[in-house]
C-alpha cells in the first residue's frame, strides 16, 4: 500500500520572505562527485550501498515561527478559527529542503563525520578501522568504504535517528542504471532514454550515427520561429540530463540550449538529429574498469569565435579519474576573444579551476 499514499502539503507559495523564510538554497551532490566516488570505488574494490530517506523533508525542524490553517477536513469544530504552528518541516514549504540537509548533516557531522570543503553533500569519516563515505542527493544516500562492518555501523546510526530504507547494493540511482560486473561498473540511461524517445513520439525514427553535422552553424535568427516552444524547452532539459553519463551528448546539447528562448525551426532539426543518434547509441554510457591505476588526465580544446551569432568561443574539457571520465563540459566563454591566443588562455583557465576543485574533492 506504499503507492497509495497522501500528504499534508503547505501552501508554500503564500510565505513572504523574511517572515516565513529567510533563506531556500539546499545543495546537492555534484554528479562528479558521484562518478568520482564510483570511480574510487571500482579501482579499491570496495563495496557500494544505497539507501532511501522515507518522508524526507518531515524530518526537518523549522527556525521560523510558522502558522497554517487547519487542514481541510480536519477542522477542530469547537476551535474552528484556530490555526496550526508548525513546529516540523512541511512538504510545499521554501525552505525544506534546507532544514533537511541541515538536519542530517548536523546529526553526521556530531557522529564523527567531516564535510567535505568541495562538496557541501559529501560527508567523509576516517578511523583506525578504516574510512567511510556517504554522499547524499536529497532522501537518497550513496555509502560506500573500505570495510562493510564500519558501512553496517553507518547503517544503524542512520536508522536511529530517521526513518530510513536500505535498498541493498546501488542498482538505480536518479533514473541513472548501476551494473556491477566483475570486470567494473556500467553507468547507463537506457530506460531514461527509451522512455524520452516515446514520450517525444520518435521511437520508429531511423537511427544514424553522429549527433551533429560537420562544422554545422546554428544562428539565432535563421528560420522560422517553432510554434511550441515548451516542448523544444522539455526536450532540451531531457538531453541536457542525458548528458549525466553520455559526455558524447556534451557538445551537441550544448549548442541546440542556447537557443532556448526563441527556438526555431534549423534548432529543432538538429534536436530531432540527437534523438535519432540516441537511438542508435541506447547501450553507450560510462565504464570504469576494476583494479585500474586512480590517475586524473586531463583534455582541454578550444574552438576560437565559433558562433556565428556573437562570435564567441567554446571552450571545452574533460577528466578522467582511473578508468573513465569523471567530469566534462562544453560551453561558450563569457567574453569575445580577439585572438586564438586569448580564447585557449581563457579555457585554460576554466580547466585550472576544475583542477583545483577535482583535488580538493579527491
Amino acid at each position: 500500500m506504499s503507492r497509495y499514499k497522501a500528504r499534508l502539503v503547505a501552501k508554500g507559495y503564500a510565505q513572504t520572505y523574511g517572515i516565513d523564510y529567510e533563506e531556500t538554497y539546499s545543495p546537492v551532490a555534484k554528479m562528479t562527485t558521484v562518478r568520482a566516488i564510483i570511480a574510487m570505488v571500482v579501482a579499491k574494490g570496495w563495496s557500494l550501498h544505497q539507501m532511501d530517506v522515507k518522508n524526507v523533508f518531515l524530518h526537518g525542524d523549522l527556525q521560523e515561527e510558522m502558522y497554517m490553517e487547519q487542514p481541510p477536513s480536519y477542522v477542530d469544530q469547537t476551535h474552528p478559527n484556530l490555526v496550526c504552528r508548525l513546529k516540523k518541516a512541511l512538504y510545499g514549504l521554501k525552505q525544506t529542503p534546507k532544514v533537511w540537509l541541515e538536519k542530517i548533516g548536523e546529526y553526521l557531522v556530531t557522529s564523527g563525520f567531516q564535510t567535505s570543503d568541495a562538496d557541501f553533500s559529501l560527508y567523509v569519516k576516517k578511523t583506525d578501522h578504516g574510512i567511510v563515505v556517504i554522499v547524499i542527493y536529497v532522501d537518497d544516500l550513496i555509502i560506500t568504504g573500505d570495510s562493510d562492518v564500519n558501512i553496517s555501523d553507518l547503517k544503524k546510526l542512520l536508522k536511529q535517528k530517521f526513518e530510513m530504507k536500505d535498498l541493498g547494493e546501488l542498482r538505480y540511482f536518479l533514473g541513472i542504471e548501476v551494473i556491477h560486473s566483475p570486470k567494473g561498473i556500467w553507468l547507463l540511461q537506457r530506460q531514461y532514454a527509451l522512455n524520452k524517445l516515446s514520450e517525444y513520439g520518435v521511437t520508429g525514427c531511423k537511427p544514424i550515427s553522429i549527433p551533429l553535422e560537420q562544422n554545422v552553424k546554428l544562428s539565432a535568427d535563421e528560420g522560422e520561429l517553432v510554434e511550441d516552444t515548451t516542448m523544444y524547452k522539455r526536450i532540451v532539459g531531457s538531453l541536457i540530463y542525458m548528458t549525466i553519463t553520455r559526455q558524447d551528448l556534451s557538445y551537441a546539447v550544448g549548442v541546440v540550449s542556447q537557443f532556448m528562448q526563441t527556438p526555431r525551426k534549423p534548432h529543432l532539426d538538429v534536436v530531432r538529429r540527437i534523438l535519432r543518434y540516441i537511438k542508435h547509441t541506447l547501450q553507450c554510457g560510462m565504464f570504469y574498469e576494476a583494479k585500474n591505476q586512480l590517475q586524473v588526465h586531463g583534455y582541454t580544446d578550444v574552438d576560437w569565435a565559433g558562433n556565428v551569432s556573437d562570435r564567441r568561443s567554446t571552450s571545452g574539457f574533460m577528466f578522467s579519474f582511473g578508468s573513465g571520465a569523471v567530469s566534462w563540459s562544453s560551453k561558450k566563454q563569457p567574453t569575445v576573444a580577439l585572438s586564438s591566443t586569448k580564447a585557449k588562455y581563457r579555457g585554460a583557465a576554466i580547466v585550472a579551476c576544475e583542477v583545483v576543485w577535482l583535488q580538493k574533492l579527491l
